[in-house]
């Protein structure tokens, strides 16, 4: 029975069509990866590489070699010369110079600063005003509505008029071609009313400019003015 059996599944086995199997690849057919040392360099490598700049001028280039043969190291004279005083030249420090240099040196000090300033030939000065005449005082004054100017309406002005008005109680003087009434003003004149008589009655540009030219005079007289001054008609 057993061997008929055998005889059964060697008979079975034979009949069974055989079908083709694929190729198994063997594992000695198979190439090893390429090493690293081997070869080109790898990507990072190469980006490493790139981001270094390139020497310039090349290594190798002409213009390097001509530089090197011309270049030369400076010594410290050379660099910085020593001063045009042979005095100074010389000098050791914390010893005084042996010889103080000729003619006069940038370091000294200027003129300006060592002599006195010369004094002025008349001093200004300024008078007791009474009280109430302060220039606040006639700020407000102008502020208040008053009128201060004497007339109705601006006039032009020759010399000729403008002469006629020399009065205490009726004073006009002319400053940048524009005449003002200055009889308001006289009580608070800082200088005195005699400071300020001396332009009534003509033009008071000259000295005005000369005594105390920073004064805005048409901001102070500004509710003063009568008129402008004009040629003398012929």
């Amino acid at each position: 029975m057993t061997s008929y059996l055998r005889s059964w599944l060697y008979s079975g086995t034979s009949a069974v069509p055989e079908t083709s199997t694929p190729e198994v690849p063997s594992l000695n057919r198979i190439s090893p990866p390429p090493s690293d040392d081997d070869g080109e360099a790898t990507e990072t490598e190469q980006d490493k590489a790139d981001d270094s700049p390139p020497a310039f001028p090349s290594l190798n280039s002409a213009q390097r070699v001509k530089t090197q043969k011309n270049l030369s190291i400076l010594t410290d004279t050379q660099l910085m010369p020593p001063p045009p005083f042979p005095g100074l030249a010389v000098r050791t420090p914390g010893v005084p110079s042996r010889a103080a240099p000729s003619g006069p040196s940038s370091l000294a000090v200027p003129p300006t600063t060592t002599k006195v300033p010369a004094k002025p030939s008349k001093k200004r000065e300024k008078v007791a005003l009474a009280p109430g005449h302060s220039p606040l005082d006639w700020a407000a004054l102008k502020s208040s509505g008053q009128d201060l100017r004497g007339v109705d309406t601006l006039m032009r002005i020759p010399p000729s008029i403008l002469k006629q008005h020399n009065k205490r109680d009726d004073a006009w003087s002319a400053f940048n071609g524009k005449v003002y009434n200055i009889t308001p003003y006289l009580p608070f004149h800082p200088g005195g009313e005699k400071e300020l008589m001396r332009v009534a009655g003509r033009d008071g540009t000259k000295l005005f400019a000369t005594t105390h030219s920073w004064v805005n005079v048409d901001f102070m007289l500004d509710q003063c003015l009568v008129g402008f001054l004009i040629p003398e008609p012929s």
